[in-house]
This record gives structure tokens, sequence and C-alpha cells, in this order.
């Protein structure tokens, strides 16, 4: 196994582990005891403490560490304590609509921003240069949540086009399948637009500065010289040879995309892994909490050994310097 592989892998436990244990601190440390929202003002001392004793949080906070660590290496996240189902089911449930929001926004925030990157880094009028760049530093600096609100506000109650909230609307169950199809795809269509809107302004301004920095090369002048038209010398020549730090971006974009989608699917109610972690907080569902914060990182992690393995693919002279460390 390659030397740089093994250490890729040594820190991505080391950031895992240091994730989910800085996770159980700071949901210890902070107000609110999850046992006494549950239950609720009227409880007795006695019922708190036989509540706490049956879910553990009597014990000290190294041994519930010690005991959470143990059951998740072998996929156990215990019960979640405000519904009393298994967080691994819960979890499993989630994924899924997470997975399609993350996997559909990545391709289109790459494929907007890496198409008005290379229009920005090509284009010789200044004017359209510099509207591009007002509108994609825009939408970079725009919070997540804002804009959701904003197309929830255009586009579900000025136009009443498409639905804000869920993943299906409440006469989904009486639908044919192409029906459900389609309500799926229009419940998907403000979430997916704001994650993507928000990636896109990062995506092209990094694309063009890389992109920008190739642009006079002397290889492109020959390719120009050739009569290779401006398509195919962007994309054969221009976009191959940017194409290692946009690789690198990616690893780097995930950690943002997965917060992102936090608060996206707070403000849709986009029944993912973040709004699972949402209602986790609000309850001080601990179990919830560290579970979805552990698939979290682990999928930041695993995006990150994905963009260094595809950089080592594009420029193999970056994977033998790496291995060579």
């Amino acid at each position: 196994m390659p030397k740089g592989l093994v250490l890729g892998l040594v820190r991505a436990i080391v950031v895992i582990f240091g994730v989910v244990t800085l996770t159980f601190v700071l949901l210890h440390l902070a107000p609110g005891d999850p046992v006494q929202r549950l239950l609720g003002p009227s409880a007795t001392p006695a019922q708190v403490d036989a509540l706490r004793h049956s879910v553990g949080l009597d014990r000290s906070i190294p041994a519930q560490f010690v005991t959470w660590i143990g059951r998740a290496l072998t996929g156990d996240f215990g019960t979640s304590i405000a519904t009393g189902r298994s967080v691994s089911g819960s979890l499993a449930q989630a994924w899924p609509a997470t997975a399609a929001l993350v996997v559909l926004s990545l391709f289109l925030t790459y494929l907007f921003g890496l198409a008005l990157g290379a229009y920005q880094a090509n284009t010789r009028s200044r004017g359209a240069d510099g509207l591009v760049t007002i509108g994609t530093v825009t939408l970079n600096a725009m919070p997540g949540y804002w804009l959701g609100l904003v197309l929830v506000m255009v586009f579900t109650y000025h136009y009443r086009l498409l639905p804000a909230f869920g993943a299906s609307g409440l006469d989904s169950d009486f639908l044919t399948p192409a029906g459900k199809a389609i309500d799926y795809l229009r419940h998907l269509v403000l979430p997916l637009l704001t994650l993507t809107l928000i990636g896109v302004g990062g995506i092209a301004r990094f694309a063009r500065a890389a992109m920008r920095e190739v642009r006079d090369a002397p290889y492109l002048t020959v390719a120009r010289a050739k009569g290779l038209g401006p398509l195919r010398t962007v994309f054969r020549h221009q976009f191959r040879n940017a194409l290692v730090p946009i690789v690198t971006l990616l690893g780097l974009s995930l950690p943002a995309l997965f917060s992102g989608t936090v608060f996206v699917e707070a403000v849709f109610a986009w029944p993912g892994v973040g709004q699972l972690m949402v209602q986790g907080v609000q309850a001080r569902d601990y179990p919830v909490v560290l579970a979805a914060a552990t698939v979290s990182a682990v999928l930041v992690v695993v995006g990150n050994l994905l963009a260094d393995a595809l950089v080592g693919i594009v420029d193999p002279r970056s994977r033998v310097a790496h291995d060579s460390h």
C-alpha cells in the first residue's frame, strides 16, 4: 500500500475521531437537559432519575463516551432519546434524501461554475467579465438559509409554482408512480437550486483564475494557430491543464457543501441527515446528533481522499511527490 495512502487514512481517522470528540463535549456542555426536556416540567425527580438511568446519562461523561465509541465502531449508534427509535435506522431512512441533494448539487455546481469560469477566462470583454464577477461574488457571499427563504417567497408564496417544504405532498399516497416522481422532483427543485446557486459563485471564481493562468500559454497559441476551434481548444488543452487545482477544490468544497446542506434541509424541511441533526440539536438528542456528525465527517473525509486520488490520476507527478513524502 502506498505510503501516501496510509498517511491519508491515518489523518482521516484522526479527523473523524476529533470531530466526534468535539461534538460529544460540546453537546454535554450546551445548556439543556434532554431528559427534562422530554418529560416536561411536571415530571417528578424520581421519573427524571429513572429515565436518565435507562438512557445511560447518569454515568460519567468519559464512561458515556467510551461506551458510545465502542458501539459506533460496530455500526450501532444507539437509540434516540426523543423518539426511542434506532438511530442507525433513522440515518438509513434519511440518507437517500441527503445523497440525492448533495450529488445533484455537486454536479450542477461544477457544471455551471466551470462553464462560467471558462467564459470569464476567455472573454475579451471587460464589461461581460465584470458583470459575471459581480454575480458570482454576490452568490458566493449569500447565506444559504437567507437565499432559501427568498426562493420560497418568490416561487412558493408569490408565483405559487413550487412547493417549499418536505419531499412529497400530502396527496402523494394517492398518486401514480409517475405522479410521485414528478411530485418528488418539484419538491427537490428549491433546495437543490439553493445549494447550487451558493456553490456556483465560488467554483466559477476559482475556475476563472485557474484557466486564465494558462490562457496565453504557448501550447494554446499553437493550437489556435493550427485552426483548432475555440471549444476544442478550451476543453482539450486549457481545461485539462487547469484541472489539478479544480479537482483539488472538489475536496475543499465538500465540507462547505455538507454544512450548507444542514441549513438548507432545515429551511425546506427536507427529510435528510441535516434535518435529522437539526431536530436532534433542538431536542438535545445526543445519540442522533453524534451519529449525524459522524456520518457527515466520514463523508467529508472520503470526499477529500477521493479528491486526492483524482489529483493523482490527473497529474501523476503529484502522486509521485506525495508518495515520496
